[in-house]
């Protein structure tokens, strides 16, 4: 399995792209605006998102890829997530108004969309690869994501700030072998961190050590301009985690 990271910002400019990583060929996890470093050819072969949850840096790729190459395809893309989340997505996006509700177009018997829910802890095997929703604390329903292979696994954090059954979770996984996970303020902005449930350097360092595991520590979303400031403090607060920057470009194999 290769796990293509096309964007791994907290916003955007500058070259940035909001969350959306790219499995092997023809799976994506979240459809932020990374989604549009792919060229035409890439696109048409997206059967699969897991779409962690629904705000809009993580979503906002995916009416556009339905609208430019929906009917290049045999087949309509399917979007799992949590139950939750597919009717925010129902209600505020493919909602005619927003946006076209594609699960009807050209027609509710050959849609260009698929909704199919998955629950925590519910898995879903596809080609070899398991993906698995893992719980987490954010602001509006959302999970994390375990994808497992034959070689080891691997698990995406997406938004959370603190997460006890998070922790439980990454535990329960011996061979994790990395681990994908958000902070997005430097200490400084704890108050916003703390109000919009994300990580900040402090609280991140805390949760490593409440892990048995001990993958490779992956740094996703951080903000705009805020980058080296919490890495450094970060790096500070764990150090010998050895806890590197995510990478728009970078691709990780299991």
């Amino acid at each position: 399995m290769k796990l293509t990271i096309l964007g791994c910002s907290g916003g955007i400019g500058s070259g940035r792209h909001t969350t959306c990583f790219k499995v092997d060929d023809d799976v994506l996890i979240d459809a932020g605006s990374g989604i549009t470093t792919l060229d035409f050819e890439a696109l048409v072969k997206i059967d699969h998102i897991f779409v962690t949850h629904a705000h809009l840096d993580h979503v906002l790729g995916l009416p556009l890829l339905l609208d430019s190459v929906g009917d290049m395809r045999p087949d309509p893309v399917t979007v799992h997530a949590l139950p939750e989340v597919l009717d925010v997505l129902s209600k505020h996006l493919f909602n005619w108004q927003l946006w076209p509700d594609f699960r009807e177009i050209p027609s509710k018997d050959a849609p260009w969309l698929r909704f199919a829910p998955l629950a925590l802890g519910e898995a879903f095997t596809l080609n070899g690869r398991t993906f698995t929703p893992l719980p987490v604390n954010h602001v509006v329903p959302a999970c994390g994501l375990h994808l497992t292979t034959a070689a080891g696994s691997l698990v995406f954090s997406g938004d959370t700030t603190h997460s006890g059954a998070f922790v439980a979770a990454l535990n329960a996984i011996p061979d994790l072998r990395h681990l994908i996970i958000e902070t997005s303020f430097e200490n400084a902005l704890v108050e916003i961190a703390q109000a919009s449930k994300h990580h900040w350097p402090d609280s991140l360092a805390a949760e490593l050590q409440d892990l048995n595991v001990r993958p490779e520590v992956w740094i996703t979303h951080l903000k705009p301009g805020n980058e080296s400031a919490i890495m450094n403090e970060l790096r500070e607060a764990a150090p010998g985690w050895g806890v590197e920057v995510l990478l728009q470009g970078q691709e990780i194999e299991i």
